[in-house]
């Protein structure tokens, strides 16, 4: 992959209603997943995060954004000499997405050595471009001074340095934890993990999550009730409304 940060040609993408946003928030990742199962649209282990991300700044955020995409290399010098903060075209791409933003960057040299993907500046950068938090198979440091910011960062682990780390490209696929992101992808995500949401479905997401949380809430109160038996038991989980 070339040394010199490139953006991809790929085009814009449309949001959502916000007021579709404010309705996906009010669940967690898990209830959002089932929704998207019963929507068929994708196999059941597809579209979500393998174990490792870990929020590392706070215990229980939810964030939702559209995918702001980077590839870092953090193990070697850059070929220009350049830095991850010097680069700035980025800067100019990023506003092309919907807001809210997260940014999603996969370090091609994690597991080479721990250095770190975000700190306090970068992380300060990334909120004033409306970015909500951010994901990475990396590495991040400064979390006391980012959690005073209130930008969530997940991440497999933390670092001392940032080392040699600098920006390969932005707005190309990147893949965290098994998690295949396109740029502009909706993202979902909190202390379970990260859920992708396809955009063609989202309006209907809220409405199905709420009808399965009723259904396991049923079962769950019965199942704490004196009154329960097995046959109520049956009865509750194969209930279709």
């Amino acid at each position: 992959m070339s040394e010199t940060p490139v953006e991809s040609q790929t085009p814009p993408r449309l949001g959502v209603p916000s007021s579709v946003l404010e309705a996906i928030r009010q669940f967690d990742t898990c209830a959002i997943a089932n929704a998207i199962e019963q929507s068929r649209v994708r196999l059941r282990n597809e579209g979500y995060t393998r174990e490792g991300l870990l929020c590392l700044t706070s215990e229980f955020p939810r964030v939702l954004g559209y995918a702001a995409t980077f590839h870092v290399r953090s193990a070697e010098p850059s070929l220009t000499g350049q830095p991850y903060v010097e680069p700035t075209d980025w800067w100019t791409s990023i506003q092309h997405l919907p807001v809210p933003r997260i940014a999603v960057i996969e370090d091609l040299d994690a597991g080479r050595g721990s250095a770190s993907c975000v700190g306090e500046v970068h992380a300060a950068i990334l909120k004033a471009f409306h970015c909500e938090a951010v994901l990475t198979n990396g590495a991040v440091r400064d979390v006391p001074g980012v959690r005073e910011l209130g930008f969530p960062m997940f991440a497999r682990a933390v670092a001392v340095s940032h080392s040699y780390r600098h920006l390969v490209d932005f707005g190309s696929p990147v893949e965290i934890f098994g998690l295949k992101v396109r740029p502009g992808d909706l993202l979902y995500a909190d202390c379970h993990g990260a859920v992708s949401i396809p955009l063609e479905i989202a309006s209907d997401i809220p409405r199905t999550a709420e009808k399965i949380r009723a259904h396991e809430r049923r079962i769950i109160d019965l199942c704490l009730s004196p009154e329960f038996t097995i046959e109520k038991l049956h009865t509750a989980i194969n209930a279709t409304d």
